[in-house]
């Protein structure tokens, strides 16, 4: 994942530059997508890691994973959710008034995603990869960063172009097919041979992910 996230730090603005630029009319000025990169992607992931590193340092670890990062993830859940709610409510009417757009963006997403997802999960069985390893690969392989290009969009074309509509139709289409693919990675987890739950004495972090894995 962090290796999928650097390649996107150094490599969306190049993608989208040439894809926009380079194979269509549109003139995006590149200036632009290094400030979404840097608004959205480096500022956000500095504050992060200086974060982590200041808590871990004055608390320790455990500390630090049993205060901050448990009371912040239901946090970090509620702020995705509002964050898609103002998406689509920017969204409604172009939605709502062009849905046969939508669904001629959706159908050759969920081709591509659930062909990269099948890829990606199907080569790590092959290679007999460990489930906690795999099912995030599967998962990866169904991440299109829609978020990145939402705001990248609403930046250069404003929040109610048809541009930001093919970025929010992306976002509308992936939420249920990464839900999906989390589904079967969470049914098939017998494919792959069974993991220590314990490490050290302790119980290791694939314990706890079983738990919320069977609300699905």
């Amino acid at each position: 994942m962090s290796v999928n996230d650097l390649i996107m730090l150094v490599l969306f603005a190049p993608i989208v530059g040439f894809l926009v630029s380079g194979a269509s009319s549109l003139s995006v000025p590149f200036e632009v997508l290094f400030y979404s990169v840097l608004a959205f992607i480096v500022i956000p992931l500095t504050i992060g890691i200086a974060a982590r590193m200041w808590f871990i340092g004055q608390y320790g670890k455990d500390w630090f994973e049993a205060n901050v990062l448990a009371r912040f993830g239901p946090i970090s859940m509620v702020a995705l959710l509002l964050t898609l709610v103002l998406i689509f409510a920017f969204q409604a009417e172009n939605i709502t008034g062009k849905l046969w757009h939508v669904i001629l963006v959706a159908i050759p997403i969920l081709l591509q995603v659930y062909l990269n997802a099948s890829l990606a999960y199907g080569s790590m069985k092959w290679l007999k990869v460990p489930y906690s390893v795999a099912a995030p690969g599967a998962l990866i392989g169904a991440s299109n960063f829609f978020e990145l290009a939402v705001a990248t969009a609403i930046a250069l074309f404003g929040a109610e172009s048809g541009a930001a509509l093919m970025t929010v139709a992306g976002v509308l289409v992936e939420v249920p097919v990464m839900l999906s693919t989390f589904r079967v990675c969470n049914r098939t987890r017998h494919w792959f041979p069974a993991e220590s739950l314990e490490r050290d004495g302790q119980p290791s972090q694939l314990a706890h992910a079983r738990e919320p894995a069977t609300l699905l």
